[in-house]
């Protein structure tokens, strides 16, 4: 994606807000809005926003299991489904 595009000066963002949010909600793409000429923020509607943050979260996760291989802390697939049947068969 391109964001060359959607880079608008905080001017524009002023004078047409209503225009610019249903923009990023129908098209989906983040705005990049400047002030004097530099990136200052980003525009993003909230369920790509809560994608993005779900992802964030997915990848942590991932990346604390990575390290937890990295440093040996794992058991093999067997002891563990063999200590879950044993829970299970105790309840």
């Amino acid at each position: 994606m391109r964001y060359s595009s959607q880079v608008k000066p905080i001017s524009y963002l002023k004078a047409n807000a209503a225009e610019v949010f249903a923009d990023i909600v129908e098209r989906r793409e983040p705005m990049v809005i400047t002030q004097n000429g530099e990136a200052k923020v980003v525009l993003q509607d909230v369920a790509s926003y809560e994608e993005t943050q779900e992802t964030l979260a997915l990848l942590k996760i991932l990346a604390l299991g990575n390290q937890d291989v990295a440093a040996g802390k794992v058991k093999p697939m067997a002891d563990v489904v063999a200590r879950l049947r044993a829970k299970r068969s105790a309840v």
